[in-house]
């Protein structure tokens, strides 16, 4: 199954009492198994950086990403940046391939 990687920045907005994110991560994750069921959630991760919070899914579905996405962007009040991501043996493999 494909990997995605999902970034997000936490909002002012997200933020405006902190204690309460806790909740907030409950809403977003049950809005999200319930809309986007073909989602597998690996990991998540809080880091120190130019992202608050790292996220790494499974999913065979594209749209189902795209839509957990928005899901942290409207319910969660993130700003999120998605990407693929291929196990490195996979793409050193996939370039031996190629080779002239």
């Amino acid at each position: 199954m494909p990997t995605f990687i999902i970034l997000s920045k936490l909002t002012p907005e997200s933020m405006k009492e902190p204690s309460e994110i806790k909740n907030l991560a409950k809403v977003v994750s049950g809005k999200i198994k319930e809309e986007c069921p073909g989602i597998k959630w690996k990991e998540s991760y809080a880091t120190l950086g130019e992202f608050d919070i790292v996220d790494i899914v499974e999913a065979k579905d594209i749209a189902e990403v795209e839509k957990a996405a928005m899901i942290l962007r409207g319910y969660g009040k993130e700003i999120t940046e998605t990407m693929t991501a291929v196990p490195w043996d996979e793409f050193v493999s996939s370039m031996a391939v190629h080779k002239k």
